[in-house]
């Protein structure tokens, strides 16, 4: 089932509480309710429902931090998630309920780090979601920086760690260190190397963000997060001689 399927059953009456929960809950009877809301398993999707939620949501906080509202992050979203043309007035509708909401971006991003404190990986996959939101008009904004930057310390991340993830979305390619977009030290011997790239390309595969609670369209995340890993890597092989 389509995750907007599945947010429209949440919608319906799956518990998730907290902010994420009233923002479903102001969005129920708009997206078209459907029955079947559990997953192959007969699981509720709660992991996939709150994953796009606060994705949605922390990107609409963001857009009213940087002061620049504008309809980019719609589109960044429509584009890089898949949004399927008759829900774009949904996620449009849930855009603007959060951005409304009384409900600081504090609170979303420490309900998230709650639900997923077993699951990091999510939480990094959060951010990447934000980042391609945030370049939606091709530059990085400072204020939109240090928000991420601050959703990041919520979610428990370090500075180094945020830095590594930074350095994926870095618009000026000549200041990105391959090291940080492959999160290692100069220190690593080749051998290390190859097997740190090869641990981050299975890591990174889409069958592995989906089992880690990624819905299927959500995937362009793995595609462009590869890409960063792919030509880091290349650059260090042929610096090394690899």
């Amino acid at each position: 089932m389509s995750i907007w399927g599945k947010i429209a059953g949440a919608a319906a009456g799956l518990a998730i509480g907290g902010p994420i929960g009233a923002l479903l809950g102001a969005i129920a009877g708009h997206f078209a309710v459907d029955q079947s809301r559990s997953n192959e398993n007969g699981e509720q999707p709660v992991d996939q429902v709150a994953f796009t939620m606060g994705v949605i949501a922390l990107g609409a906080k963001m857009a009213k931090a940087d002061g620049v509202v504008t309809k980019d992050e719609i589109v960044a979203f429509k584009e890089v998630f898949k949004v399927p043309e008759e829900e774009v007035k949904n996620v449009a509708r849930v855009f603007d309920l959060a951005k409304q909401d009384i409900a600081g971006f504090e609170s979303y991003a420490d309900q998230l780090a709650r639900m997923f404190s077993n699951n990091k990986k999510l939480l990094e996959d959060v951010l990447e979601g934000l980042f391609h939101i945030a370049k939606a008009d091709e530059v990085l904004h400072p204020a939109e920086e240090e928000f991420l930057s601050k959703v990041a310390e919520h979610f428990g991340f370090t500075e180094t760690e945020f830095r590594y993830i930074r350095s994926r979305h870095v618009m000026n390619t000549e200041t990105v260190d391959p090291y940080d977009v492959l999160e290692i030290t100069p220190e690593i011997s080749d051998d290390e190397l190859k097997a740190h790239y090869k641990k981050l390309v299975r890591e990174n595969h889409p069958d592995k963000l989906i089992a880690r609670g990624v819905p299927e369209e959500f995937i362009e995340i793995s595609t462009k997060r590869l890409a960063a890993i792919n030509q880091a890597y290349d650059e260090l092989a042929k610096e090394r001689g690899l």
